[in-house]
C-alpha cells in the first residue's frame, strides 16, 4: 500500500467550470444500468440464480447463449457501476455455469468449462469470465480458474489432448475439457439438414453429389452425403476460429504472470502468421492433423469450420485474427504482432469495391444498422462492399466492412499508419461518419465511427448523443422485460441474451478511451482505466465522470468531473486495462487548452485525482506504451 499512496497526485478545485451536460448524463446512465439488472433478475432468475428455463439441451450449441445473458454486468462494475454488481456478477457466473452443466442429455460444460465446442461461441462464452479477472481479480478462484482454463491449450501430457505443441496446431474445430471433439456433431450418422435459420448461409461444399442449392438438403439422402463431408472435412485438424484461444491464454497470463501462457500465446499465433505469409497474404482456415493446409479439402485454403465459406467468413475470421494480434501484442509488447490481422483487414479491403447496398445478398444484414441509416440519411444508394466468403466459384457475400475491426487494430497500437487505415476506409463509404443511431447490436458495438470522428475534433456533439442514445436503449430493452410474458420454460436460447438491458459501449469509449473488446473472445484494450483510489475498487467513484477526448501516441487527454454537492472523490487513473504502460507526465490545462499546471513527472502505470465538489478539470497525460508485462493486479497490491 506505500507504493500506492506514493504515486502522483493531482489536486482538481472548484474552478468555476461549469458541470457539463454529458457529465450529469453518464452519471445518470450508470444509475439507469445498475436499476436494469435488478428488472432483469427479477423477471429471468431462479432463487439460485439460474436462468429460468428448461432442463434439455440436445446437441452441442448452446453455453454461450446462458453466459451472453449478463455477460458485460462485471464490465459495467469495472467502470463504475454500483458495488452490488459485483457479487451479482460472481452469483451468476457461477450459477449459470452450474446450470450449463446439468443440462440434459450432456451438459455442454465439464469442470466448470465449455466440454467442446467451436472458438466463436467459446469467445462469446469467455467475455463474462474475462471481465470477472478483471473486476475482482484478488478472488482466488478466478485465478485459480483462469490457469486451469488455460491450461487446456499448452499440450502438456497429463491435459486433454486438444494442442500438438510439435505442429503448433489445435487438433480439432470442436475442443475444451474433454480434449478433441471430433466431427461437428456426437451423432453416430451426422447429418446435415434443411433449417430455415442456417438457409442463408447456403451450402458448406459446393461439390456434394445431388446438391447443388440449400434446398436440396430437405431431402434425407443429401442431407446424409453433406453431414459425411462436413463430419469427415470439418471435424478433425485446426481452423483459423481457433485462434480466439489466444485470449483465455492471455488472461491467464495477465491473472498469474506463468510466462507459459505468453509462450503459448507467441507460439500458436506465430504458427498461423507464418501460413498467412505462405498463402501469400491471405489466411488459410484450415490445417490438418499432419500439419498441411487444405488436408481434407482437397488442398484448399478454404472450407474448415467457421472459414472463409461457411458460415460468416470475413466476420468471424477477422475477430479471431484480430484476437490472436490484439492478444500477441499484449503479452509481449511487440507491435509487430498486428500483422495477422491488418493482414486480413487489407485483403478484404483490396478485394472491395463500390456497390449498391439494396442489391447485395447479403447474410448478416442485421449487423448494418449504422450503415444502412447513414446510407438513407444521406440519399446513397452506393457504398464500398467487401466479399466476406470464398468457395469453389470465387469470392461472394457482399457486405459493408464492419468498422470495429480497423478500430480494434489501432486501439492496440495507436499507430497512424492504423489510423491512416481507418481514414481509408471513411473514404470509400458513401455516408457521414458523425451520425449517431440509437441501437444496441449483439456484440454491443457498432459506433466506432461518430466516437472516431469525436476523438478527431470532428465530432463535438457525440458525447450526449451516444449517451442519450444508451440511455434509449436501457430504457426500451427495460420495458420489453416488464412486458415479456412469454413462458420462460420453453423459450428460444437466445432470449435472455436478446433482454439484457446492460450495454456498455458508451462507457467503454467515453471514459476509458477505447472500443469494447472484440466480442468473440477478446481482451479489453483500453489506454484508461479507472479506480476509486478510497473506496479501492475498480471504476470511477460515485458522482466521478470521465470523458477521454484524445488519444494518440503521445498520449491522453481527460475530462473529470465531480457531479456531487458535498463530497471530495479520489481517482486512481492506470494507464492500460492491466497496467501494461506507464504514465511519463500529467498536467492539467483549462477549457481553452491554457495550462493550468505541470508538466509533473510520473513515470508509473498510476496518477491520482482529488476532485471537489462540482469540479471540472482537464488533464493531459503523456504515456509510454507497452512496458510492463500485462497484470489484473490491483494498483494498491
Amino acid at each position: 500500500m506505500a507504493a500506492f499512496d506514493s504515486v502522483p497526485v493531482v489536486h482538481a478545485p472548484h474552478t468555476g467550470r461549469a458541470v457539463p451536460l454529458w457529465a450529469t448524463a453518464q452519471r445518470s446512465l450508470f444509475s439507469a444500468l445498475e436499476a436494469s439488472v435488478f428488472a432483469f433478475e427479477a423477471r429471468y432468475l431462479a432463487h439460485d440464480g439460474a436462468l429460468v428455463w428448461g432442463a434439455s439441451l440436445h446437441g452441442r450449441d448452446g453455453a454461450d447463449d446462458f453466459y451472453e445473458s449478463a455477460y458485460n454486468w462485471p464490465l459495467l462494475y469495472l467502470l463504475g457501476g454500483g458495488d452490488r454488481l459485483l457479487p451479482a456478477s460472481i452469483r451468476q457466473w457461477e450459477a449459470v455455469t452450474r446450470q450449463v452443466s446439468a443440462l440434459k442429455p450432456v451438459g455442454q460444460v465439464l469442470h466448470e468449462y465449455e466440454r467442446g465446442y467451436d472458438w466463436f461461441h467459446q469467445g462469446e462464452s469467455n467475455l463474462f469470465f474475462y471481465f470477472l479477472c478483471l473486476a475482482d481479480p484478488d478472488r482466488p478462484a478466478h485465478r485459480a480458474r483462469a490457469a486451469r482454463f488455460a491450461s487446456l491449450y499448452l499440450g502438456d501430457s497429463d491435459l486433454p489432448g486438444n494442442y500438438d505443441r510439435r505442429l503448433k496446431i489445435i487438433r480439432a474445430a470442436h475442443n475444451g475439457t474433454a480434449g478433441p471433439r471430433w466431427g461437428f456433431t456426437d451423432d453416430a450418422e451426422p447429418t446435415y439438414g434443411w433449417g430455415p435459420a442456417m438457409r442463408r448461409y447456403g451450402l458448406p461444399f459446393a461439390d456434394i453429389p445431388g446438391v447443388r442449392h440449400y434446398d436440396d438438403l430437405d431431402d434425407v439422402a443429401n442431407a446424409r452425403r453433406m453431414g459425411d463431408a462436413m463430419q469427415t472435412r470439418m471435424g478433425r485438424g485446426d481452423v483459423v476460429g481457433n485462434l480466439a484461444a489466444t485470449g483465455l491464454a492471455a488472461n491467464a497470463y495477465a491473472a498469474t504472470g506463468d510466462t507459459r501462457y505468453r509462450d503459448w500465446v507467441v507460439d500458436y499465433t506465430g504458427a498461423w502468421l507464418h501460413r498467412t505469409r505462405a498463402n501469400g497474404g491471405l489466411i488459410p482456415d484450415n490445417v490438418g492433423l499432419g500439419g498441411g493446409v487444405g488436408e481434407y479439402v482437397g488442398g484448399r485454403w478454404y472450407g474448415g469450420l467457421y472459414g472463409w465459406t461457411w458460415p460468416h467468413g470475413f466476420y468471424s475470421i477477422a475477430m479471431s485474427a484480430v484476437v490472436a494480434a490484439s492478444s500477441a501484442t499484449l503479452v509481449t509488447g511487440d507491435t509487430g504482432w498486428m500483422e495477422i490481422g491488418r493482414a486480413v483487414v487489407d485483403r478484404a479491403f483490396d478485394l472491395g469495391a463500390v456497390r449498391d447496398y439494396d442489391e447485395a445478398l447479403m447474410t448478416l444484414p442485421e449487423h448494418w444498422v449504422a450503415q444502412r441509416a447513414g446510407l438513407a440519411a444521406a440519399g446513397a444508394a452506393q457504398t464500398f462492399l467487401i466479399p466476406h466468403r470464398h468457395g469453389d466459384a470465387g469470392w461472394f457475400d457482399w457486405q459493408p466492412m464492419a468498422p470495429m475491426y480497423p478500430a480494434a487494430i489501432w486501439a492496440s497500437t495507436l499507430d497512424p499508419a492504423d489510423m491512416a487505415r481507418i481514414e481509408r476506409l471513411r473514404d470509400v463509404e458513401r455516408y457521414d461518419w458523425r451520425t449517431v443511431i440509437p441501437f444496441r447490436s449483439k456484440e454491443d458495438s457498432g459506433h466506432e465511427t461518430p466516437w472516431l470522428r469525436f476523438l478527431a475534433g470532428d465530432n463535438p456533439t457525440y458525447p450526449n448523443s451516444i449517451l442519450a442514445a444508451a440511455a434509449e436503449v436501457v430504457e426500451t430493452r427495460v420495458a420489453a422485460i416488464r412486458a415479456d410474458r412469454s413462458d420462460l420454460r420453453s423459450v428460444n436460447i437466445h432470449h435472455w441474451q436478446q433482454h439484457n438491458p446492460v450495454t456498455t459501449e458508451a462507457l467503454v469509449q467515453l471514459t476509458m478511451g477505447g472500443p469494447p473488446p472484440i466480442y468473440n473472445g477478446g481482451l479489453l484494450h483500453v489506454p484508461v482505466r479507472h479506480f476509486d483510489a478510497r473506496a479501492r475498487r475498480p471504476g470511477l467513484p460515485p458522482d466521478v465522470a470521465a470523458l477521454v477526448r484524445r488519444v494518440d501516441e503521445d498520449g491522453v487527454c481527460i475530462d473529470l468531473v465531480n457531479v456531487g454537492t458535498d463530497i471530495v472523490r479520489e481517482v486512481a487513473i492506470q494507464a492500460g486495462a492491466y497496467a501494461e504502460h506507464r504514465w511519463t507526465t500529467v498536467h492539467t490545462v483549462d477549457e481553452d487548452g491554457t495550462a493550468i499546471h505541470g508538466p509533473v513527472a510520473v513515470d508509473g502505470p498510476h496518477i491520482r485525482v482529488t476532485i471537489d465538489p462540482g469540479a471540472v478539470t482537464t488533464l493531459i497525460l503523456g504515456h509510454e506504451r507497452y512496458v510492463s508485462p500485462p497484470s489484473t493486479q490491483l494498483p494498491w497490491r
